[in-house]
This record gives C-alpha cells, sequence and structure tokens, in this order.
C-alpha cells in the first residue's frame, strides 16, 4: 500500500502594520494649554504652545478668528508665524488673581481645519518654569533654574540689509555633564511678521555666554522675533515632559522700506 501524504496549506493573514506617515503640508495646528504658575503680584502666567503636524510648512495665521482666544480679546500675544512640530511653553497670557473658574479657549484654524485647547487654572495644571531638580545639584533642592538672557527689546533695519542680533545669558552651570555644564544653546524664529526671516545661523551654542545671529527679512514691515535658549535641561535637550529649563525672549524689529 502507498500512503500519500497530503500537505494542507493555510492562508494566515499578515498582521496590521502601524505605519507612521510623514506629512510635509496640508496637515493642522494643534494649540496645546501647558499649565499656569503664579506671579509675585497674584496674577496668573497661562502658558501656550502648539503642534505643528507639518514637517515642512510653517505657516501664518493672523490673530483673529482663525487664531485667535475666546471670550475676550481675540489677540492675546500668540504667535502668527507657527514653526514645525512641537513647541512647548511658547508664550502665556496674564490672568488677574481673581480669575478664578474662568476658561481661555485658543482656536488656530490650519490648512481647513481648526483645532481648540480649554485652559483654566484647576490645580491640576500648576506648572512650575522658574526650578527643576533635573539636572541639578541632588544635595539642593529645586538647584537648576533657567538662563537669564539679555536683548534689547527693540531694533531697525533698512530692507535689504542684514541685521545682527547679539544676545548675552548666564546661567547656573547645571545640568553638569563628566563635572562640567553641559553648556547654553540657542535657537531663532521668527513669531510675527508678514514677510520670511532667514537666520544664519538659526541655532547653535553659545560661546562665553554669547551669541550672534544674522537675521534677514524679505520684506519691510514690522515683525517679532523670538529666541529660545536652553540650559541642557529643557526641550531643545530633548527632555520632554518638563517645564524648565529654558528662556524664552522677543525682539520687536521694523524693517524700513
Amino acid at each position: 500500500m502507498k500512503w500519500t501524504l497530503a500537505l494542507l496549506l493555510v492562508a494566515v493573514p499578515a498582521l496590521p502594520q502601524l505605519v507612521q506617515l510623514r506629512h510635509w503640508s496640508g496637515q493642522s495646528v494643534s494649540p496645546a494649554y501647558e499649565g499656569y504658575d503664579v506671579n509675585p503680584d497674584g496674577s496668573f502666567n497661562m502658558w501656550f504652545g502648539y503642534m505643528n503636524r507639518n514637517y515642512e510648512e510653517q505657516l501664518d495665521i493672523p490673530a483673529g478668528a482663525e487664531n485667535g482666544f475666546s471670550p475676550g480679546a481675540a489677540d492675546r500675544g500668540q504667535p502668527t508665524h507657527f514653526l514645525i512640530r512641537r513647541q512647548k511653553d511658547v508664550f502665556r497670557v496674564v490672568v488677574p488673581r481673581d480669575f478664578g473658574e474662568q476658561k481661555l479657549v485658543w482656536t488656530v484654524k490650519a490648512n481647513g481645519q481648526l483645532q481648540q485647547v480649554t485652559g483654566s487654572l484647576k490645580p491640576v495644571w500648576m506648572i512650575d518654569r522658574n526650578r527643576t531638580t533635573r539636572g541639578g545639584n541632588i544635595d539642593v533642592i529645586n538647584s537648576n533654574t533657567p538662563p537669564v538672557v539679555v536683548l534689547p527689546e527693540t531694533a531697525s533695519v533698512a530692507a535689504g540689509e542684514a541685521l545682527t542680533l547679539k544676545l548675552s545669558a548666564t546661567d547656573d552651570g547645571f545640568p553638569k555633564r563628566a563635572g562640567m555644564p553641559v553648556g547654553m544653546t540657542a535657537a531663532w524664529g521668527k513669531y510675527r511678521g508678514p514677510g520670511v526671516v532667514t537666520f544664519e545661523p538659526v541655532d547653535g551654542k553659545l560661546a562665553g555666554g554669547e551669541m550672534a545671529t544674522s537675521a534677514g527679512f524679505s520684506e519691510p514691515g514690522e515683525y517679532v522675533l523670538q529666541v529660545v535658549v536652553d540650559d541642557g535641561s529643557g526641550e531643545l535637550a530633548g527632555n520632554f515632559g518638563y517645564h524648565c529649563c529654558w528662556t524664552n525672549k522677543q525682539i520687536r524689529v521694523t524693517v524700513k522700506r
């Protein structure tokens, strides 16, 4: 008797794969409420940031119906130029000590997609942007604090000419690596303004507590530029989830015709 071996082939469906698509443009901007801290006079800083879901497209959205706050004044000093990806603790809205249970809603409409976030003073949202134990002296609580940045408040330049931006900063020397301070870094970006701004360099390490950057403007008008100086323990260093230690500083620039 001859035996025949039959093989039964069963088709097994492939497991689904998670695919992360990178969209260079056409995506939304999601406003983010980071939390609040308290000023010495009892008023509150409500901190906001955003996530520009594009990997290449930077968006300009004027303050108003498509980039505004409610209730009350739509323009609360928010950016009108949105850099790519996650930008944390970008700006603050100061509210009075009797703000109580009121809320602020920030609405951003980008590429036809409307996104909103609501901020409140609920205790769960309290943060500390002035100190952190991360990267500090383990024997001294809250020894790591943000850099102190010196930058002119205003500047002017003729159209077609480059503007040299000079800043200086001091820090507490934390965090340290191999016994030495990691060192401060700075990153520039347009915050508001009518044209394209190019920086050279756009970011880099501070040498001796100083850094110079050249800014070029595509057209005349009123601009606001923002620099973020990080001591090596904040967002620029990749330590997500913290609110310290970096400092945002702005300069208003008039580009004359």
